[in-house]
């Protein structure tokens, strides 16, 4: 049995990991807010942003902390069209569950359906991204850990959904954005910890590409896009300022006139 480290990095991986989560969840929740007080084009396309927002905030949460992952006595891998999916499974179930609740009528029931629909959809990227490792040996999972992360995964996104209908103030949605990203790494480091891994030691090289090789590269673009993302909404203009902007505007047209 290899000994496993989730925190190769001492808590740099762990820390990092938890600011990604919160980033994307802050980002998303502001955009459902915007997407709300929008209609039309300009909706949907809050809805879009907000959901590629928490994706990848929880993407990149997950494999940044699998950047401390270690076993003993064997050398990891990964398998870069797999890992690649599990973003794209990321975005679309989020997508699919942000867009429930934003075009829902009724909200307490596109909140639940919402809610499941991107929990599970999470915690498939969570496995799908634990499938692509590629190690010597073979990967066990303890299914009272995978069933907690899970219950978790639901519990997380039904409390973000719920939160991008009812928070509105910017203190209020960076408090929520914390209790998310806390929540999102409890449902990955409790799915890490049901894991097992019998080490059978190889001098075979291993298919797919090291975490520094493909991982560390993408989580930096995706970090990135987040980040460039955060400035644009902080820029742009509200729903209420627009409505102000062209209220003052008004009077200075009749005068014209």
């Amino acid at each position: 049995m290899g000994h496993l480290d989730h925190a190769a990095f001492g808590w740099l991986t762990p820390a990092l990991s938890y600011a990604m989560a919160c980033i994307g969840a802050a980002l998303g929740l502001r955009c459902t807010v915007r997407a709300l007080a929008a209609t039309g084009r300009a909706r949907r396309n809050w809805l879009i942003t907000a959901a590629s927002a928490i994706g990848t905030g929880i993407w990149t949460m997950h494999f940044v902390a699998m950047l401390g992952f270690r076993v003993s006595g064997t050398d990891i891998r990964y398998d870069v069209p797999l890992t690649i999916l599990s973003l794209v499974v990321a975005m679309v179930v989020v997508c699919a569950g942000v867009f429930a609740v934003g075009y829902g009528k009724d909200r307490n029931r596109a909140l639940l359906i919402g809610g499941l629909t991107t929990g599970l959809g999470v915690a498939s990227m969570h496995y799908l991204g634990m499938a692509a490792v590629r190690l010597h040996g073979g990967v066990t999972y303890d299914p009272v850990l995978v069933g907690l992360s899970i219950v978790i995964a639901v519990v997380a996104a039904t409390a973000a959904l719920w939160a991008g209908l009812n928070i509105k103030s910017p203190l209020a949605v960076t408090l929520a954005s914390l209790v998310m990203g806390a929540a999102v790494s409890s449902m990955h480091y409790s799915g890490m910890f049901a894991v097992s891994v019998d080490v059978s030691p190889s001098g075979a090289t291993l298919p797919g590409a090291t975490a520094m090789q493909f991982i560390f590269p993408l989580a930096v673009v995706l970090g990135s896009y987040l980040f460039i993302t955060s400035a644009f909404v902080a820029l742009s203009p509200t729903a209420d300022e627009r409505q102000a902007s062209a209220t003052a505007q008004r009077p200075v047209e009749s005068a014209a006139r």
